[in-house]
């Protein structure tokens, strides 16, 4: 019988500000988390991603590579980024030079279960519960709906 290559979460490798809270189990690595930000649990942060001062991660969110994420901003329950666009037809399979970047302004919130693909956000927008962002959105206000939309 074959043993599996077991990879257990971790916190490592994290460039901590003051007054972070972390609440585990998560798995975050190779990636700077600025001050007096929250971490809730079951949430993955990927190598390579910053988040600013004061900016809040619910349990359940899995932020990938190549994005970042400004002060002050709200991460809802269960978001997810997405790195890969299947430009190919397909997932990259480990080819990083097919994947995009996400910049999220400062003062984002962004509602549960939401949807972000490699997009830049501008400051002071609200992204609605379920959405799917597929475009990048310049003005501030709130967007909902997939694909999301201005309201």
């Amino acid at each position: 019988m074959n043993k599996p290559d077991i990879h257990q979460a971790a916190i490592r490798d994290v460039a901590f500000g003051v007054g972070v809270k972390v609440v585990e189990p998560c798995n975050l690595y190779g990636c700077k988390i600025g001050d007096d930000c929250f971490v809730g649990p079951f949430t993955e942060i990927q190598k390579g991603v910053v988040i600013g001062a004061r900016t809040r991660v619910q349990s359940h969110a899995f932020i990938c590579e190549l994005v970042t994420i400004g002060e002050d901003c709200f991460v809802g329950h269960g978001v997810m980024f997405i790195n890969d666009t299947f430009s190919t037809g397909g997932p990259a399979r480990g080819r990083k030079e097919l994947w995009r970047e996400t910049v999220i302004g400062n003062r984002v919130s962004i509602g549960s279960n939401a949807t972000i693909l490699p997009v830049k956000i501008t400051d002071d927008v609200v992204i609605g519960a379920g959405a799917v962002v597929t475009k990048d959105i310049a003005t501030p206000g709130t967007y909902a709906g997939n694909p999301a939309r201005r309201l």
